[in-house]
């Protein structure tokens, strides 16, 4: 099993990052969306 989630890591590796970008990017949208009302 750990020699399976490994070699998951290491396939996956190169879009982590990008995954993990897209769901700060989210996160700050729905911040961004939340504190809109308070500025209009």
């Amino acid at each position: 099993m750990m020699t399976q989630l490994k070699t998951t890591l290491h396939n996956a590796q190169p879009t982590l990052l990008q995954d993990a970008l897209g769901a700060a990017a989210l996160a700050v949208m729905l911040v961004v969306a939340l504190h809109l009302p308070g500025f209009l």
